[in-house]
């Protein structure tokens, strides 16, 4: 079933964004449906995701892609231009705001089949997202997602991070790569002074961090999901 029409998978990202006071437009919901259906649907480029979670990817991974939104977007305010607070949360513009020439530049590493970066880049047109991924054939997925989906505030680099040339940035994000530590120090050199760190994790794998001043931890349950999950931000001070 096509999740541009499944009720029950849509109800469940949709109670999840109205619980956190987030309403998405039509226009920007049949989007991330569309890409639910690429990302299930796609067979030519090997396999995307598994069964199990083909199910519920609305539910678990386009509800968890759009966390940085949420509660970013829930929590600060998104008219400066200042991209961090004294307690290292960022900053961000949603898709009702105006951007001129000063465009947030996003990176996400490790993008994989594009959660959380599409889902993001959606949601937010008005920042200018790149995808970074080495895998070949996840690279040509995404390049046919990005023109299919018509995403110009998206850029698909397929290196590894580490050698993609983007720095000066002032957001890097990624989803369950490697530790915090790990994803922190391979982040860092690529964000500005006053940029932000991003990325999701299993409660459990950053409980370590919660005494950490640096380190800005909101933790969140998904649709029909037990386990705790975390959102993890670290402003560049440095």
């Amino acid at each position: 079933m096509s999740y541009r029409t499944n009720k029950s998978q849509q109800d469940l990202l949709n109670q999840f964004l109205s619980e956190h006071g987030v309403q998405l437009s039509e226009e920007t919901l049949d989007k991330l449906y569309q890409f639910a259906d690429l990302v299930v649907e796609t067979k030519e480029f090997g396999n995307l995701i598994s069964a199990k979670d083909s199910e519920k990817f609305l539910s678990r991974h386009i509800a968890d892609s759009l966390v940085p939104f949420v509660f970013l977007k829930e929590s600060l305010t998104l008219n400066a231009n200042v991209n961090t607070k004294n307690n290292g949360s960022p900053t961000l513009r949603s898709e009702d705001d105006n951007l001129q020439d000063d465009k947030i530049r996003w990176a996400d590493m490790g993008a994989g089949a594009g959660c959380p970066v599409f889902p993001l880049a959606i949601a937010m047109p008005n920042v200018q997202f790149y995808a970074v991924e080495p895998r070949h054939m996840r690279v040509k997925f995404m390049q046919m997602v990005k023109e299919k989906l018509h995403l110009d505030n998206l850029t698909v680099v397929g290196k590894r991070f580490e050698t993609s040339g983007l720095t000066d940035l002032d957001f890097i994000s990624c989803r369950a790569l490697s530790t915090f530590e790990n994803d922190w120090e391979r982040a860092q050199p690529g964000l500005k002074r006053g940029g932000t760190f991003v990325t999701l994790k299993s409660f459990n794998n950053i409980a370590h961090l919660e005494n950490d001043s640096k380190v800005h931890i909101q933790k969140y349950v998904l649709p029909a999901e037990e386990q705790v999950y975390a959102l993890v931000t670290r402003g560049n001070n440095e």
